[in-house]
């Protein structure tokens, strides 16, 4: 009943952009925090991007200066801008959030499935 789903995702040349969207379900109270991960193949899965209930941020220093994260809380769902793209971008990317639901209205930690970027060189 209670999911985070992420869209946006493609292939792009090198230079290239592409925002991606992670959707919560509609029936939740609110998000709480969001973050996107991303895991390449054969890489350990890495934060690129947190934001706070207060609107707080932090980046890896590998995507700072190019992405950025935000939230639009009445459509209770988070974006990645992602700006001039790398080859080194390629990755599937997570959307990971704690959801204050109507029930509990208390924080649950929440992943959706993913989506893949690719970005050609």
């Amino acid at each position: 009943q209670v999911q985070l789903v992420e869209s946006g995702g493609g292939l792009v040349q090198a230079g290239g952009s592409l925002r991606l969207s992670c959707a919560a379900s509609a029936n939740i109270f609110s998000i709480f925090t969001m973050g996107w991960y991303r895991q390449a193949p054969g890489k350990q899965r890495e934060l690129v991007a947190h934001i706070t209930s207060g609107g707080s941020t932090n980046y890896a220093d590998s995507v700072k200066g190019r992405f950025t994260i935000s939230r639009d809380d009445a459509k209770k769902t988070g974006y990645l801008q992602m700006l001039s793209l790398k080859p080194e971008d390629t990755a599937v990317y997570y959307c990971n959030a704690e959801l204050i639901t109507r029930s509990t209205m208390a924080p649950m930690n929440y992943w959706g499935k993913g989506t893949l970027v690719t970005v050609s060189s």
